[in-house]
């Protein structure tokens, strides 16, 4: 008996330190991807917006330097626009050429090389004003939006296809997380007393250099997707050996059993390309659900929120010289809602996330737009505004920011999952550099009711998830899309039902 004993304490501590393996590896795969991958995309973003002014005059004044004459203010507003939008269009370039790069190069390799954007960006920033090219700032910005357009696809892919199911949502989340931090350590760095300043602002763009190592040091040492070696490159042993990795040494035979059936299913086919989706009626669903919400993710407005903020802090009193830290609020409330949805997740699912999220955003949408229809007339409205901007924030945080990208993940099969996250990629970040166009415009036409077209997304998106989006949470990327195939062929099935009739009467005849 006291044998046994020890021999159950024995297995019990071996699973313990098992588990302890697989929570440590996966965690650091998590980060290593994480800090070179969506924390990009939103550094990158943040960092752009404090030294608008310093750059402004760089561009003028070597103008002035080259021609003689400086350039009209309206002049300058439209290079400094291109400044901010070539980063949309490298980042719609990132996205085209990333769904290749996954299929050819694998997950992990794709990240790592994804880097040499990034350091060639950094170098482009850096150098640009000893240089004096402001051409040098904006070929910088467009490599940098390469490197977080692959990011933005590989990143969750690779988690996704490399965590167990039951916190697949999670660890694919961690995008998210990490956009927030991004987001949030960018405006903090772009402070005037850190790097933000008339002095620094060089440094401030090629800082983005520092996640990028760290990724190159980290990434090489942690393991390639499992799946990816099993069913894109059929090497069995290479994927048990990762999934020991990523595990432990435990039970690896249902996880093993669950890839090879999904290699069953897919045998003989090759990686899909975007427009083959499209000609397919097997993934119909899929690809409208994906269309819909990653659209929805850039026309919800949420960005333009930003756009607001200094307005309405300005109003609610505070003085000018503090904005920037209420602003750093901001991005800290979407990195609070980026975390909080990581823990629920797996507990309220995605449905329901995304669901609540535009839900609770259109009736912010339109709370926003009284309080700022009365700000001249009610003291106490800029402060509804400005609550309204958190919570707008928060709402957007706490579902359609993070589950969005894990949805491709889950949805899409093996050999369909690199296309679907170009096709998502590209609407993201067309969809980015529209709403950029289009925002003032839209604050000019509408005014106080600029809010209007993004209410009306967030509805349609609300709608669309109650009636047509499935459940994922805690189901295998069989029974998903075997779920999907029900509403796929619901025509075809509905078909056949009514021919049966005819065939038994002409069979009577």
């Amino acid at each position: 008996m006291e044998e046994e004993e020890e021999e159950e304490e024995e297995e019990g501590l071996n699973r313990g330190a098992q588990a302890q393996l697989q929570g440590k590896v996966l965690f650091l795969a998590i980060c290593a991807a994480g800090i070179g991958g969506t924390f990009q995309y939103g550094y990158n973003i943040s960092i752009i917006n404090a030294p608008t002014t310093y750059i402004q005059t760089f561009i003028n004044e070597t103008w002035l330097e080259r021609t003689g004459a400086s350039l009209e203010s309206s002049v300058i507003l439209l290079v400094w626009s291109f400044v901010v939008s070539v980063y949309s269009l490298g980042g719609l370039t990132g996205a085209l050429i990333a769904g290749p790069m996954a299929i050819k190069l694998g997950r992990k390799t794709s990240l790592l090389l994804n880097n040499v954007f990034v350091i060639i960006a950094a170098v482009l920033s850096g150098f640009s004003r000893m240089a004096k090219s402001f051409e040098m700032i904006m070929l910088g910005r467009f490599f940098t939006g390469i490197n977080a357009g692959v990011s933005m696809n590989i990143q969750p892919m690779y988690l996704g296809e490399s965590a167990p199911k039951k916190v697949r949502g999670a660890v694919t989340l961690t995008s998210a997380s990490f956009t927030a931090l991004g987001l949030v350590l960018g405006q903090i760095v772009g402070i005037r007393e850190l790097l933000g300043g008339e002095e620094t602002w060089p440094l401030l763009l090629a800082s983005n250099v520092v996640p990028g190592l760290i990724q190159l040091i980290t990434l090489p040492w942690l393991p390639e997707s499992p799946r990816y070696l099993l069913i894109d490159r059929g090497d069995k042993e290479s994927c048990i050996c990762a999934l020991q990795k990523l595990r432990g040494n435990g039970d690896l035979s249902s996880e093993l059993e669950e890839m090879l059936a999904e290699q069953a299913a897919i045998k003989g086919q090759r990686a899909k390309s975007p427009w083959e989706l499209f000609q397919n009626p097997a993934v119909r669903w899929q690809l409208i659900s994906i269309i819909v919400l990653s659209s929805a993710m850039q026309l919800c407005g949420n960005d333009s929120m930003y756009f607001y903020a200094s307005y309405v802090f300005q109003e609610a009193g505070i003085p000018y010289d503090k904005i920037q830290y209420v602003i750093i609020g901001t991005g800290c409330c979407e990195l609070i809602t980026a975390v909080t949805c990581n823990a629920i997740i797996e507990r309220a699912g995605r449905r329901l996330l995304i669901l609540g999220g535009y839900s609770l955003m259109a009736v912010w949408a339109i709370v926003f737009m009284v309080a700022l229809s009365q700000q001249s007339r009610i003291s106490w409205m800029p402060y509804l505004s400005m609550a309204c901007i958190f919570a707008y924030i928060l709402s957007f945080g706490i579902g359609p920011a993070g589950v969005t990208g894990v949805l491709p993940t889950e949805i899409f099969d093996q050999m369909s999952r690199p296309a679907a996250y170009m096709i998502c990629g590209s609407l993201l970040w067309s969809n980015l550099f529209a709403v950029g166009m289009a925002f003032p415009f839209i604050v000019e036409g509408l005014a106080h009711f600029c809010y209007l077209p993004f209410f009306t997304v967030c509805v349609c998106s609300a709608l669309y998830v109650g009636f047509f989006l499935p459940e994922t949470k805690g189901k295998t990327f069989l029974e998903i899309s075997n779920e999907f195939n029900k509403r796929n062929f619901k025509a075809q099935t509905c078909e056949k039902f009514w021919k049966g009739p005819e065939e038994i009467k002409s069979t009577m005849l």
